[in-house]
């Protein structure tokens, strides 16, 4: 019954910036770490960024000081800053977390369904 949905994707020109945000809902104790992927054609899915509960963070190399990720542990939510977008960036963004289900002693990894970034050069 847990569930996370993206949203803020879309088609952009080089150099600009896009906010994407994901909400999770449903039967939610607590969400441990959070993060992006994305999925370009013809290629595999990379890890984009993580943010811990605390807020401690990690960036792919490619994205450093462009993206920022952050969360609101109060709203379930976590957000991708995306700034200085480059055509490379193109891709699916998803959503993923690690979440802790009412009744439930461990955590599932739960992902969204994805968000289209697109980015003309």
């Amino acid at each position: 019954q847990v569930q996370l949905v993206e949203s803020g994707g879309g088609l952009v020109q080089a150099g600009e910036s896009l906010r994407l945000s994901c909400l999770a809902s449903g039967s939610i104790f607590s969400i441990n770490l959070m993060g992006w992927y994305r999925q370009a054609p013809g290629n595999q899915r990379e890890l984009v960024a993580t943010i811990t509960r605390g807020g401690t963070t990690t960036y792919t190399d490619s994205v450093k000081g462009r993206f920022t990720i952050s969360r609101d542990n109060a709203k379930k939510t976590v957000h991708l800053q995306m700034n200085g977008l480059k055509a490379e960036d193109t891709a699916v963004y998803y959503c993923n977390a690690d979440i802790v289900e009412l009744g439930a002693l461990g955590y599932r990894n739960v992902w969204g369904q994805g968000t289209q970034v697109t980015v003309s050069s």
